[in-house]
């Protein structure tokens, strides 16, 4: 059964599968979006929902350090739902505080250029939000 993690920003949604058994998150792409055009990649989703065979969602919702949920958290929420109505599969939301600060560093300790960071960062973000979940299902 696989699980797709998704790292939801204002620009571009991060892009992760687990591996058939649940045990590991791989990244796949980051899809660009455009809030205000109301293109939220829905149609690409649907062609990785398709290609990985995809049973669950994982989408990151990124809380305030308070626990509250701002602005951004909100919009996590609204993706989350329209996941759901568009797909009809179980959708999680993942408490992803200070994942895209994670995989900074993780891609700053592996000494990745700020350029190649900066392609890859929200993909890798989802990789933490989707194995973080993962872990917590063993």
């Amino acid at each position: 059964m696989r699980t797709m993690g998704l790292d939801v920003g204002s620009k571009t949604v991060g892009v992760a599968v687990s591996d058939e058994l649940g045990w590991t998150a791989q990244g796949i792409e980051t899809i660009k979006i455009n809030e205000e055009k109301n293109v939220f990649g829905f149609d690409r989703i649907k062609e990785l929902v398709n290609e990985y065979e995809i049973e669950k969602f994982v989408v990151g919702f990124p809380k305030n350090m308070n626990n509250t949920v701002g602005p951004r958290g909100e919009a996590s929420q609204a993706y989350a739902k329209k996941l759901e109505e568009l797909f009809h599969l179980p959708v999680h939301l993942w408490d992803e505080r200070l994942s895209t600060m994670a995989a900074e560093r993780v891609l700053l300790e592996a000494d990745v250029s700020r350029k190649k960071r900066k392609k890859v960062i929200d993909k890798m973000a989802a990789v933490m939000i989707l194995q973080g979940y993962l872990d917590s299902q063993k």
